[in-house]
């Protein structure tokens, strides 16, 4: 069955179970990073670059971008000269875009159990995908132990705007507007109506900092964009030194 007979479409509820997931992105894949270009504004790619400055990635670091569907996001850190890895629990996403760039590395794989040994990567980061795993404190859990000891963690979600009129202006945008603008745009709009509700429930800016706080990053914080519409947390993982003191 091709995508344009999946009429009704496939989504995830809120339990978000890991097949139902990686299923609706495989049928979002192909024109995915265009609706997402449609539905920011054009604001993703503005955010991106943010988040490479954020990581401040210098050339022969090891990088994994995690939730990285079809490698948008990893594209920068190659560019930067990293050695970074592309990884996602969605074939679908993982095959476009190995069709797209052959030169960099995918990897299939799931937040929640990295197929990666404990201290690998110098940075590790995830967009837009950590509100999708079942559950965030164990991938967040997962991310500390392949980051290396003194290495980085970058988060970039969407997060609650910070002026309360825009806010209860953005919400109405997320569950009145988005869903016709991905059926205009998408094969599968249904996946949008999930996303909208996933951003509703997901926590705000102080209580991600605690989470990630909270499984054992140090110096944790956030810094938001577009008004809050987004935050991208930071923080480290605490070298041997710091263990010293």
């Amino acid at each position: 069955m091709t995508q344009e007979q999946h009429a009704p479409g496939n989504r995830a509820d809120l339990d978000k179970k890991p097949a139902d997931v990686a299923s609706m992105f495989d049928e979002v894949a192909a024109r995915y990073d265009i609706t997402n270009d449609v539905l920011s504004f054009g604001q993703a790619r503005l955010w991106r670059r943010r988040l490479v400055e954020a990581l401040d990635v210098q050339p022969g670091e090891r990088v994994l971008d995690l939730a990285a569907g079809t490698g948008t996001s990893t594209e920068p850190f190659v560019a930067a000269g990293a050695e970074a890895i592309a990884c996602d629990f969605s074939l679908g996403m993982l095959q476009v875009g190995k069709r797209r760039r052959p030169d960099m590395t995918f990897v299939a794989g799931d937040a929640m159990n990295l197929p990666f040994a404990d201290d690998t990567f110098d940075a590790v980061t995830i967009s837009f995908g950590l509100r999708n795993v079942a559950d965030p404190i164990a991938g967040l859990a997962e991310m500390l132990r392949v980051t290396r000891p003194g290495g980085r963690l970058a988060v970039m979600e969407f997060s609650d705007p910070t002026f309360a009129p825009f806010n209860r202006v953005y919400n109405e945008y997320l569950m009145r507007a988005l869903p016709p603008v991905a059926r205009a745009m998408s094969s599968n709009p249904e996946a949008y109506v999930y996303l909208a509700e996933s951003i509703r429930a997901w926590p705000d800016q102080d209580e991600l900092a605690a989470q990630i706080s909270g499984v054992g990053y140090a110096d944790v914080k956030y810094r938001n964009l577009s008004g809050g519409i987004v935050a991208i947390h930071h923080a480290r993982k605490l070298g041997r030194l710091d263990s010293d003191d």
